[in-house]
């Protein structure tokens, strides 16, 4: 068995991370799940964005948390990946919805007719992230908007990440059943992690701690959870993650990995 091939932010190496445009090429390559990060904004909403400002991605200084979903609206979060675009005579106009802030919903619907449309399964990989001025309802939304797709149980095409041990716990009260990705960031948290973590929680350690700390993966694979690892974009690296076993890889290059794998005779 190859393991599941997951676009970081989307195909985030070619096109800017956490836009539409980002993921619906990741869908064009054929990605089998996508993988977010979400945040809430100060008038409830869950919007796909990793930073804690607004900076890297659209040159301002805003704080996602403190602003509202209709000012993040109006901002471009592509341009920064490649400036020169509007010097281009011969670009096509490009649709500004693939380059503005997307909302959690948006992501989930755009799954959910992809879906429909293509009979084919993709899930969605969903980072909370933390430490956040709203806590626990953080996981309260996002349960909230799981249920109306009806995507907050164990068959759902959805599965919840964090490095935050409490936010999983979080889940775990509110949908019994979504599962569960513990995110480790230091191997050297694997030994607390590994005894308070449900049975059958997953695991995802970062591919440099893996590499810097050969008996991780080995520890992880001999406790009996399922291995997700993180951010896989070299061949080396896939290399790795094919020896420990692991059934995901999230790369921001998801076209590459399915290149890698065909390489290795693995079926696509």
């Amino acid at each position: 068995m190859r393991p599941q091939v997951v676009a970081h932010r989307g195909a985030s190496a070619a096109i800017a991370e956490h836009t539409l445009g980002a993921y619906v090429e990741a869908l064009n390559v054929g990605a089998e799940a996508l993988e977010c990060d979400v945040r809430l904004t100060a008038d409830g909403h869950l919007v796909c964005v990793h930073d804690r400002t607004l900076k890297r991605v659209a040159g301002k200084r805003g704080v996602v948390s403190t602003m509202e979903l209709a000012d993040l609206a109006e901002l471009d979060v592509a341009k920064w990946k490649n400036p020169w675009t509007d010097l281009a005579d011969e670009e096509p106009d490009r649709d500004e919805r693939l380059d503005r802030v997307l909302t959690l919903r948006t992501l989930l619907e755009t799954v959910r007719d992809y879906t429909a449309v293509h009979g084919r399964r993709v899930e969605l990989a969903i980072e909370t992230k933390h430490p956040t001025r709203y806590g626990g309802l953080v996981e309260k939304r996002l349960v909230e908007l799981l249920r109306e797709f009806g995507w907050d149980g164990p068959d759902a095409p959805v599965r919840v990440m964090s490095f935050s041990f409490t936010a999983l716990q979080r889940i775990e009260r509110l949908a019994p059943g979504t599962r569960l990705v513990q995110l480790v960031e230091h191997s050297r948290n694997w030994s607390l992690l590994r005894s308070a973590i449900g049975a059958d929680w997953i695991v995802g350690p970062g591919i440099k701690e893996l590499r810097q700390h050969p008996r991780l993966g080995e520890s992880i694979r001999r406790s009996g959870h399922e291995i997700h690892v993180w951010t896989v974009n070299k061949e080396r690296d896939l290399d790795l993650c094919l020896d420990l076993g692991v059934s995901a890889v999230i790369s921001d290059k998801p076209a590459a990995v399915f290149g890698w794998l065909a390489a290795r005779g693995l079926p696509l």
